[in-house]
């Protein structure tokens, strides 16, 4: 059996039939030379990713034909990732292909590697896709709301599922935009208290003055403004889970009061004389270090080993190996329908960008970054320039090792001139190559220079 992932070729040059199927030999190649092959491959073997030659026949001067494939693909199969390939002089009909629903299109002559790489990142998208599918169809899957793929994740997602059933406080670590909040709801949404209040707090959202009352309630007449008794959050989370989100911004009588609470597992209102018990599940969060913060007197280590009876550590987005595209995939089709538009995919250089990009601020920014260029490009794909993400080299870094050592190169070179003030003996010298290497690679990267 033939495991390959499965491309249906739609070309009617015999030629070019044999050097397509050579090409991809890493693919399963079905070749469809007319539209009733083409249709008769794609019912039986539903392949994720097409190509299509808009010029077949009976016409060659005219690709309606191509086109008329093309929408009858997207009509049986709207998912599939058609690339269109066509003449140098029928660039106007491919633009109009993409614009109907097609992936992208590539124009005549065949360059294998790049057509390669675009028919590889067709099906990485068209794999991001399904899995987002599944996660939409199973509604108890257990980490909801949370797109991951990478190993990192998976193991997160197992330590949760193992904790989520018991009562024992968590600790939640992680930069600021990791979602720590969404890892609460789903230990709540996996625990026997699911269907009992979620409650969630921002200690450093509340000015201190108010954090109290907001926390535990308060009686009619207890200050200046209490006009009727008022429960407080954790009150209103009893028989649920209570989240405390950026605790470590949480003040030191503040801290003490919280401690009680989870010694006693009562309260007391503001003002009130009467303890009140409380059942809730504890989960709390911060981006701070409170082990620092420890040792600089700033939060109670008895308070730290309340809450922290398990940590669990979330790693940044720039550690997420595969993630970064896999959740801008999501939020690009929940935009794009949001917003009422028809933008399939990501440009190749956006999408390098995004699994190369840094993201400081993490799935939050990620969010905000797709959203903005949803709403601004008036484009079928979204590109690197709709991103909009600054003056990051890293970000636009290519994928295979030709691209990386050009790139190497080309930066080794322009940091030696600078450092050497363009003079080409020094550069080549601080470079361990001679002068006549240094024009070679000049010409090689297209970098003039003025000596």
């Amino acid at each position: 059996m033939d495991d390959r992932k499965v491309l249906l070729v739609i070309e009617d040059d015999l030629g070019l039939q044999k050097q397509l199927k050579w090409t991809f030999e890493r693919y399963q190649v079905i070749i469809a030379g007319n539209k009733t092959e083409a249709i008769a491959a794609l019912r039986r073997y539903m392949p994720s990713v097409v190509t299509l030659d808009l010029g077949l026949p009976p016409d060659p001067a005219n690709s309606s034909v191509g086109l008329e494939i093309l929408i009858d693909i997207l009509k049986l199969a709207p998912a599939t990732k058609v690339i269109v390939v066509t003449g140098n002089d029928d660039r106007e009909n491919a633009v109009f292909a993409v614009a109907m629903g097609a992936y992208d299109f590539y124009q005549k002559p065949i360059d294998g590697d790049v057509l390669n790489l675009i028919i590889k990142r067709a099906f990485q998208l068209s794999e991001l896709e399904k899995e987002h599918l599944k996660l939409q169809q199973k509604t108890n899957e257990p980490l909801v709301g949370i797109i991951a793929s990478c190993q990192k994740m998976q193991e997160l997602g197992r330590k949760i599922e193992k904790i989520a059933p018991t009562n024992v406080s968590v600790l939640l670590l992680g930069e600021s935009g990791t979602g720590k909040e969404l890892f609460a709801k789903a230990i709540h949404g996996l625990s026997d208290r699911k269907e009992k209040p979620f409650v969630a707090v921002n200690c450093a959202a509340i000015p201190e003055n108010l954090l109290e009352s907001e926390l535990f309630g308060y009686e009619k007449g207890a200050f200046t403004g209490a006009s009727q008794q008022t429960k407080g959050k954790i009150e209103y989370a009893n028989k649920g889970t209570f989240f405390l989100d950026e605790i470590g911004d949480l003040s030191l009588s503040l801290q003490s009061k919280l401690l009680r609470f989870l010694q006693e597992r009562t309260i007391e209102r503001i003002g009130g004389r009467q303890e009140i018990a409380i059942d809730v599940r504890i989960i709390c969060a911060t981006h701070q270090n409170l082990e620092i913060l420890i040792k600089e007197g700033k939060f109670r280590s008895d308070l730290y080993y309340r809450i922290s009876e398990i940590t669990i550590n979330i790693p940044p987005l720039r550690e997420r190996e595969g993630d970064a595209l896999t959740i801008a995939a999501v939020f690009l089709r929940r935009f794009s329908e949001l917003n009422n538009k028809k933008i399939k995919s990501f440009t190749k250089e956006a999408a390098i960008a995004i699994e190369n990009y840094l993201w400081p601020g993490n799935v939050r920014e990620l969010e905000n970054i797709i959203k903005r260029a949803v709403i601004m490009t008036d484009d079928v794909q979204i590109s690197l320039e709709d991103l909009d993400l600054g003056d990051n080299s890293e970000a636009i870094m290519p994928l295979n090792l030709k691209g990386v050592r050009d790139m190497a190169e080309t930066q080794a070179i322009r940091r030696a001139l600078s450092y050497s003030n363009n003079n080409i003996s020094n550069a080549a010298r601080l470079l361990g190559i001679t002068r006549p290497t240094l024009y070679t690679l000049f010409e090689k990267h297209k970098i003039d220079v003025i000596e």
